[in-house]
């Protein structure tokens, strides 16, 4: 490490001598000024899609008619889009020392607000979600057929003649309800037109001429009609978006180094780490060890200052499965602790 790098990381986790380290939940000493050493915080940026589903109405006869096989049931996913990982540096509150009064501190050694800060400081922003209201499928305004058909039957009357009653057969159109099965079958074979007919106006094979933007309009509104028809069968899915922040920091006495830094719930989507309804998302640092100094150092004597040195770590985003996101960052509770000397006694 260089004596730049050295200056730099002192001047960002510590100032003069320490004389005592404060206890949590007492008053600063007046007259004295607090610092803490800094710790790293990882934060996450997740956004998941949600897909809600609807099936469509002939579903099932998707593979008689269309060959095709179709999702049948409505249902809401979520999955993981994407994933920003960001570190940033805070003062860790369990390492507070002061700083006595009058001491003497080399010109190299300056205040900044990470280093020297009497509270926690750089805390996340507060994030608020919520999903929208769950839709109802409605496939009224799909579709130009008909939902009623013609049948014929046979009606029968008695006709008197001088001897006797006669029956007499009598056509009666009657106005029934087509079947789903018959309705889909007409759709599909809307469908099939409609792609004939495309077909047909693209290769000139008809009797109406279209050019420039006539051609472009036509085989849009086929196009359209087409879709309109096919989300019959196959459905169709309306998307959102859900964000969420989490933040993960790592301890030293966590001896895999490895965290659940949040859950993707199958009806709640993004969830906290700790909600067990929800398939976990890993987070895990693999630390090289900082090496030891070359040479002898004596052993510090007088006052001195308290400095981390940060351990580089590789960090790993997995479902438990697939890595989804990987990178080098340092770690300054997962480093070495040490002490600075000042002079005096």
């Amino acid at each position: 490490m260089s004596g730049k790098n050295f200056s730099l990381i002192l001047a960002a986790m510590l100032s003069a001598s320490v004389f005592s380290q404060a206890q949590t939940g007492q008053s600063d000493p007046e007259g004295a000024l607090v610092y803490s050493l800094p710790r790293t915080s990882v934060r996450l940026e997740v956004v998941a899609r949600q897909e809600t589903f609807y099936a469509g109405p002939y579903a099932k006869y998707a593979e008689k008619y269309l060959g095709i096989n179709a999702r049948q049931k409505d249902a809401v996913s979520f999955t993981v889009e994407s994933v920003k990982m960001t570190p940033f540096v805070e003062a860790d509150p369990d390492r507070r020392y002061t700083v006595a009064p009058g001491s003497a501190m080399p010109a190299f050694l300056t205040l900044t607000a990470q280093g020297l800060v009497s509270v926690q400081s750089g805390a996340s922003d507060a994030t608020e979600w919520r999903f929208p209201a769950a839709g109802k499928s409605d496939f009224s305004d799909r579709g130009v057929t008909s939902n009623l058909t013609s049948e014929s039957t046979t009606l029968y009357r008695n006709v008197k003649n001088e001897s006797s009653y006669n029956k007499v057969a009598v056509q009666q159109e009657m106005v029934v309800q087509k079947s789903l099965d018959a309705r889909a079958k007409e759709a599909a074979e809307m469908i099939f037109n409609l792609r004939k007919k495309r077909v047909q106006i693209i290769t000139g094979d008809t009797d109406a001429t279209f050019s420039g933007e006539a051609l472009s309009a036509a085989i849009g509104e086929i196009t359209r009609l087409e879709r309109e028809y096919m989300s019959m069968f196959i459905g169709y899915s309306e998307f959102s978006e859900q964000k969420m922040n989490y933040e993960v920091v790592p301890s030293a006495d966590n001896e895999s180094q490895m965290y659940v830094a949040f859950r993707l719930s199958d009806s709640k989507g993004l969830v906290p780490a700790d909600e067990m309804s929800g398939k976990p998302y890993l987070l895990e640092f693999a630390v090289q060890p900082v090496s030891a100094p070359s040479g002898k150092a004596a052993a510090v004597k007088g006052t001195a200052a308290r400095y981390r040195v940060p351990a580089t770590c590789s960090v790993k985003l997995s479902d438990g499965v697939n890595v989804l996101l990987q990178s080098r960052m340092p770690v300054y509770q997962l480093g070495v602790e040490s002490a600075f000397p000042l002079g005096g006694k």
